[in-house]
């Protein structure tokens, strides 16, 4: 992980010339790595859940970094920080998911090849061997990012390691009977030949037809000759089984209990009354095939129909589907609708649209097949989860609401099996002859069934001696789901007989970070899984990120071309700026990428940068504290307090863009703009000097969690003492406090106010910035500030106003809204700007209403803008607090 030495050379950090993000920002992140600054060194002997511990999501590894990656690793890595700096000992881990249908992919892709032509042992070497290359790149570019990520704990989900939680979970949830083997419909994806969850289905609108078919009645005393159905699946017809029709639709009733006969294929079906059809679809009669969807496999399951298999595994008609063998479903269905119409039996057909469901992963539609799948049992315990989900802090509190609809809606329990080879296999193996289900022993864990023997010699249950192995494994999530047990080191005790944790300080963990996307996905299976392994909720809180759009609030996708690609981005602008980007959105909400936030995250470096060497120029680095801060400077310390105190409490409850925004403004525009200037006047003063160095340690902490590497370039360069780098880094320092500092804040702020306003005017007439001032007088509240004032500015005399001095104000201009105006008012609008030109209306302030040309026009429908004018001697100036008479 680290680089070469040459490039980690320990250059003495300089505030000499410009600030070198480039050169800079790789040198600290070489650093961090090599002194383990962020090495997590908890006590595993301590009580459960004493450390920080950050769930963090483990990234599939099937290519490169995308947007999201990038803002979603440093959101997480905003929270490590800070959580460092203010709690002590955290773990923030890296994992790789190098198991599953997308690493398989990526590796055929890469290598060229097939799966199905490789023993599965060979075929996931191959796997393991592409997807290190890949692994490699994610380190590098998380490292890039400034990630404060512990490189002593990772995980990949197909080590041994994890190999092994995942098996001994399989064997506590069947022990606990909370799995089953079933042979039953599942949802499949054909294209990658495996069945799927429920939750790796999407929707995804397409173009179709619907087809009005008509079907003949068999039988000489039918009661009509023949009946329509509709669909859009027409290559199904020689899978039909029956046709349903509902209790409530008077007009269809007397199919009820005929017979019908399939046009084309002639085969004889059942009708029957069930209430699940739709009589508001089509023509309110249905056929019932095996499988179009789930009210297909609920009819099939209800009334005990056959099964007809006109589908295979790749979406390919079978035998059963006599002419049309061999082609596949979308040439299926032109060719039968083609002689559904030269039979004449097509009496309709027209196109739609409408949502189709698809895998996620491939945007195949998917298909249901009969076949033994393994099941985590789920749906008995949709409220026990609910509930777990209750338990856990939501950030933002709406996203709960995704997770509470998800279960809500669940119709399946967990299928957990997959028909591919990357993975990790199931440890059963089957009796040959009754099918009795052998399970692995934990101690030998983990295992793969098609290269190890079974534990066992003999069947127990008919005494057979041979067995066949599960060549299933299991669903990438089954694991994934894993990663809190994971990382706690959850795993079977045998002296004990129970289940232990290595670090039960770690679990539950404090956060768990992802997208939005995938609540239905990482989150809920992680739920389940933990929760039914350890009674516990995995973890106290969840934060869950939106997705990173394009400038015009567009989903980035390379169909529509307009994907920002990280290695771009990081080439132009300094990791920080990007930093400081992403932490512009508040958690949870979608949001556009702006070159504007990079570019000011760029500004407010440089700014930080010659922040520090002018801080240096008027202050020694240590100055003792004065016996008795003077007003000004107590008054910068008593608002560095405040915005400490404000600054946690955002940051606490992972309101990253609230802190940002708010000490931003307080560094930008309270200590530069105006604070630093004072100081330039004021340089030689203890009280001065205290509170510019006070204030800027404080800054620097306060800034390192969103600007690791400008941070600790400026401590390392200023204040740090002499040690390793893991004893002084800047980010291993305590989170600053409010140190008890008192003063009139808003008569500061006025103040302040009032000085800006002063150094305004010098400026606008010309004047030196220490040009005397013979007199100012003040009307605001700045009691105890005046000396501030009069030195700074340099003003022979200050007067402080007890009354307002004489200021009119007039209507500068009254601007109508058109818009809404000219549809309402029509002709009058001419009358209506006349008599305010001339000036004959009247603005009833108390009503909210402008009165003109016989009209009363509502407040949204026009706008004031007042212009105040000082009537006696001298020059006004205002400010938000204060009124300012220069004479």
């Amino acid at each position: 992980m680290s680089t070469d030495p040459e490039a980690t050379e320990r250059e003495a950090p300089s505030l000499e010339g410009g600030y070198d993000p480039e050169t800079v920002e790789r040198r600290w992140q070489d650093r961090w790595v090599d002194a383990e600054v962020y090495a997590y060194e908890g006590d595993p002997g301590q009580d459960p859940n004493t450390t920080y511990a950050i769930d963090t999501p483990p990234p599939t590894v099937s290519g490169s970094l995308h947007m999201g990656h990038l803002y979603g690793h440093t959101v997480q890595d905003f929270a490590a920080r800070f959580q460092r700096m203010y709690d002590g000992d955290v773990l923030f881990p890296f994992g790789y998911d190098d198991n599953g249908i997308a690493s398989e992919r990526l590796t055929e892709k890469e290598l060229d090849i097939r799966h199905q032509d490789y023993e599965r042992r060979e075929f996931q070497k191959l796997c393991r061997e592409v997807c290190q290359e890949y692994e490699a790149e994610f380190t590098d570019k998380m490292q890039g990012l400034g990630c404060s990520i512990d490189w002593g704990h990772t995980y990949k989900t197909i080590e041994p390691r994890v190999r092994r939680v995942s098996q001994l979970s399989f064997l506590d949830l069947y022990e606990k009977g909370r799995e089953y083997r079933k042979k039953a419909p599942a949802i499949w994806c054909p294209d990658c030949e495996t069945a799927i969850s429920q939750v790796e289905m999407e929707d995804d609108e397409r173009g179709s037809h619907f087809n009005d078919i008509a079907f003949e009645l068999a039988g000489d005393d039918a009661p009509r000759d023949e009946f329509v159905i509709s669909t859009t699946r027409p290559e199904l017809i020689p899978a039909c089984v029956s046709v349903f029709v509902h209790p409530d639709d008077e007009e269809n009733q007397d199919l009820v209990g005929e017979t019908a006969r399939v046009p084309i294929f002639g085969h004889e079906v059942p009708i029957i009354a069930d209430d699940r059809v739709d009589m508001e679809k089509g023509s309110g009669v249905v056929m019932c095939c095996t499988f179009g969807d789930q009210n297909d496999i609920e009819w099939y399951q209800a009334h005990d129909l056959p099964l007809r298999v006109a589908i295979d595994e790749s979406a390919t008609m079978t035998e059963l589907a006599g002419d049309y063998e061999g082609m596949s479903t979308e040439e299926a269905r032109e060719a039968i609708v083609e002689d559904l119409d030269d039979d004449g039996s097509l009496r309709d057909r027209w196109e739609i649209s409408h949502a189709v469901q698809v895998h996620e992963r491939c945007d195949t539609s998917v298909e249901y097949r009969v076949s033994k799948q393994w099941y985590v049992e789920i749906l008995d315990h949709k409220e026990e989860y609910l509930e777990a989900g209750r338990e856990m802090d939501w950030y933002p509190e709406k996203m709960f609401s995704r997770y509470r609809h998800w279960i809500e809606g669940l119709e399946w329990d967990w299928l957990i099996s997959r028909q591919r080879d990357s993975g990790i296999p199931f440890p059963v193996w089957y009796c040959s002859e009754c099918d009795h289900e052998v399970m692995a022993r934990r101690e030998d864990l983990p295992v793969d069934p098609l290269s190890d023997e079974p534990p066992i010699d003999t069947c127990p249950e008919c005494g057979n001696d041979t067995f066949d192995p599960e060549d299933d494994v299991f669903d990438t999530w089954a694991t994934s789901s894993l990663t809190p047990l994971i990382n706690a080191g959850w795993d079977w005790d045998e002296e004990a007989q129970e289940f232990t944790m290595a670090n039960p300080e770690l679990y539950p963990f404090d956060l768990r970070p992802q997208g939005h996307d995938i609540i239905s996905f990482w989150l809920f299976h992680t739920i389940v899984k933990c929760y039914e392994h350890t009674g516990e909720v995995p973890f106290d809180a969840t934060l869950i990120n939106g997705h990173v759009l394009d400038e015009n609030r567009e989903k980035m996708s390379k169909s529509r071309g307009n994907v920002v690609a990280p290695d771009e981005v990081l080439a132009e602008y300094p990791v920080d700026a990007v930093r400081f980007w992403a932490a512009s959105a508040a958690v949870g909400d979608d949001f556009p990428y702006q070159e504007k936030d990079l570019t000011a995250g760029e500004k407010l470096l440089r700014k930080l940068w010659n922040a520090s060497k002018l801080v240096d120029n008027l202050a020694p680095a240590a100055p003792e504290e004065p016996a008795d801060l003077e007003a000004i400077d107590r008054w910068l310390l008593a608002e560095l307090d405040d915005a400490v105190e404000e600054l946690t409490a955002h940051l606490e409850d992972y309101e990253f863009a609230k802190a940002r925004d708010r000490l931003r403004t307080f560094f930008w525009n309270t200590f530069c703009d105006d604070y630093l200037e004072i100081a330039k006047e004021r340089e030689d003063n203890p009280s001065t000097q205290y509170a510019l160095r006070t204030a800027h340690r404080t800054f620097l902490e306060l800034w390192a969690p969103f600007l690791p590497h400008v941070t600790e370039e400026i401590w390392q360069a200023r204040y740090a003492t002499d040690g390793e780098l893991d004893e002084t880094s800047i980010h291993v320092r305590d989170w600053p406090t409010p140190q008890g500092y008192e003063a009139d804040l808003e008569a500061g702020e006025t103040a302040m106010e009032v000085i800006s306003a002063l150094r305004r005017y010098k400026s606008q007439n010309q004047l030196s910035l220490n040009a005397e001032l013979e007199a100012v007088s003040v009307y605001g509240p700045v009691e105890g500030f005046e000396d501030a004032i009069q030195n700074v500015m340099h003003v022979q005399d200050l007067e402080i106003l007890e009354e307002p001095p004489e200021i009119t104000t007039e209507v500068a201009s009254i601007d109508l809204d058109y818009s809404t105006l000219g549809p309402r008012y029509g002709s009058k609008v001419g009358e209506i700007d006349s008599g305010i030109e001339s000036g004959e209306y009247e603005i009833d302030d108390d009503e909210g209403v402008l009165r003109v040309a016989g009209e009363e026009l509502e407040d949204e429908l026009f706008e004031v803008e007042l212009e105040r004018t000082y009537s006696g001697d001298g020059e006004m100036l205002e400010t938000e607090s204060a009124i300012v008479i220069l004479e």
